[in-house]
């Protein structure tokens, strides 16, 4: 993927599972990258490696729930590599799993600031300067519980059903700008979050077989794919990486 070969990249949640992957695969690809998550240790150990093996990283400590976190980590990675031509919606919770009447409300609140609030800073922050440039990609990480409804799950359904519903406006409002908005669902991934949803033993997601679950260097591969043009046609939607189809194009499958 030479084509981006010499972006700057700002990937959100990149202190573990998805969001660490995502950031080592496009330093890979060339890609400089500033790690943001609200543990500075774990991303500072990320950032760390990707240093070592000869890519560009930047980490700093972000709550995506406070806009001046993320507006600040925006700020970080253009006057470190002199643009933000990517950036990765990574960030989200899925606790506490519970039924509705049994949901506390503090933590449903959270969740619902981190998964949606999260988002939109994100875009806020970087959509003036995308459109400044001319060019830019956003990469929201989605999920099929955006489109279907799962027990116990209230809070995290609602919100990615949100994001999806941002990711639409985006394309609508900026996608003659120059700048591209595309969801990536990735099915079930073997991160920290199916140790919170094995525990919960709500939902068939919970009865999973851990063998279920793909790695999360999968999705990060994805992510870098729907970041180049040839994932254009995905655009303003979100892209599915549990069909056979999906995990053909970014190459997962010969």
């Amino acid at each position: 993927m030479q084509e981006l070969q010499g972006k700057a990249a700002i990937v959100t949640g990149a202190s573990k599972g998805i969001g660490a992957a995502t950031a080592e695969e496009l330093a890979r690809q060339g890609v400089a990258v500033v790690l943001a998550a609200r543990s500075s240790g774990a991303i500072e150990e990320v950032a760390a490696k990707i240093t070592a093996a000869g890519g560009k990283a930047k980490a700093i400590a972000c709550n995506v729930a406070s806009y001046d976190d993320v507006a600040a980590a925006v700020a970080l990675c253009k006057t470190s590599f002199g643009s933000v031509d990517i950036l990765v919606n990574n960030a989200g919770v899925i606790e506490p799993i519970a039924r509705l009447a049994e949901s506390d409300p503090a933590g449903w609140d959270e969740a619902i600031d981190i998964n949606v609030k999260g988002v939109y800073h994100g875009l806020r922050a970087v959509l003036p300067l995308m459109e400044a440039q001319g060019s830019g990609v956003i990469v929201n990480v989605s999920s099929g519980a955006a489109t279907s409804a799962l027990e116990g799950w209230s809070h995290y359904c609602s919100s990615k059903a949100a994001v999806l519903m941002l990711t639409r406006c985006v394309h609508k409002e900026y996608a003659d700008k120059g700048i591209r908005v595309v969801g990536m669902s990735p099915g079930t991934v073997a991160t920290g979050m199916q140790v919170a949803i094995k525990s919960s033993g709500i939902n068939p997601v919970s009865q999973l077989d851990p063998s279920a679950h793909i790695s999360p260097e999968w999705p990060a591969k994805a992510i870098a794919w729907l970041c180049t043009k040839e994932a254009s046609e995905y655009d303003g939607d979100d892209f599915s990486l549990k069909t056979e189809e999906g995990r053909r194009k970014v190459g997962l499958v010969a």
